[in-house]
């Protein structure tokens, strides 16, 4: 575990790096006491541990095997954590109207065999029992898309528990911050994850905040090799901009998480539109020319 000196404090930050979720976390907490920092880290990492494997599609035992695994022939009953994380994905997609969807056809490959049915609307939620029925038998749900931010929420929740004021969760570059640093500034992108601080939206504060982002990685290839890819409007007839990254600040990783890949999808217009209409998110989009552009909410943040 790594200890980072700060000037004029008895406080440290003492940090941990190591692979989770097939990501790399780093996990910060600031404190005085390395024996104390290294036993609210372990506690950190068995909450991550306990999250993937709740929501692993791959165990036998596992509840979301179970729903899968009874795919157009019975509801599953679940217990409460899963049911309110399948609840507040669906309100995701509605919200997204399906950008963001946990369901995906199991011959995905083989696109004679898909389902048109088989999205978040077919998923039936039953309250007072508690289960989850796929209606189509095609269909399966997974939790790819906001595992790693749904593990940081909860991280951070077991280090508040343990009495850590302040800290950081890197999940993969998806950062959740809370308190102050040890000079008593706010949390920001640059000193939450020192491998952005050259990004241009380093400066923005994140305390007691979380931010996601998504990048298209292809498009950042063409960019460096002189060339900018360009989309086309299918239903328009006329090419527009591609992003190359987005990134999205809200009160939870879990949320964070869930809306980036949609921006990223919607583009720039629709992308800012939407954001601008909900309380306590803010993006940042960068578009294949660089172009910055801002939530309106963004300089609150800043």
């Amino acid at each position: 575990m790594l200890a980072v000196k700060t000037y004029n404090s008895d406080l440290h930050i003492f940090r941990r790096t190591l692979r989770l979720m097939g990501n790399r976390f780093e996990i910060s907490v600031v404190g005085t006491d390395s024996v104390w920092a290294d036993n609210c880290i372990d506690g950190a990492v068995n909450e991550i541990n306990r999250v993937e494997k709740l929501l692993s599609a791959f165990s036998e035992d596992g509840q979301i095997t179970e729903i899968n695994r009874n795919a157009g022939i019975k509801p599953v009953k679940v217990n409460a954590e899963i049911y309110r994380l399948i609840d507040r994905a669906l309100n995701i997609s509605e919200l997204t109207q399906g950008a963001f969807d946990i369901t995906f056809t199991a011959n995905e490959k083989n696109t004679d065999n898909k389902s048109k049915s088989a999205d978040y609307k077919s998923v039936v939620l039953d309250t007072e029992k508690n289960t989850v029925f796929l209606s189509d038998k095609n269909m399966r749900i997974g939790f790819g898309a906001i595992s790693k931010g749904y593990a940081a929420d909860r991280a951070k929740y077991i280090l508040q528990l343990m009495g850590v004021a302040s800290g950081v969760v890197n999940a993969g570059g998806d950062l959740l911050a809370w308190g102050l640093q040890p000079n008593n500034e706010a949390w920001t992108i640059a000193s939450a994850d020192p491998d952005q601080h050259n990004q241009p939206y380093s400066s923005i504060k994140i305390s007691n905040m979380a931010v996601a982002t998504s990048g298209n990685f292809e498009s950042d290839a063409a960019i460096s090799n002189g060339k900018h890819p360009v989309n086309v409007d299918t239903k328009k007839g006329f090419t527009v901009s591609m992003l190359k990254k987005v990134s999205v600040v809200s009160p939870t990783a879990e949320l964070s998480d869930a809306m980036a890949t949609p921006i990223m999808t919607m583009g720039v217009n629709a992308g800012l539109y939407l954001i601008n209409k909900l309380q306590q998110l803010a993006c940042v989009i960068i578009d294949d020319h660089d172009r910055i552009y801002t939530s309106k909410e963004i300089n609150f943040l800043t």
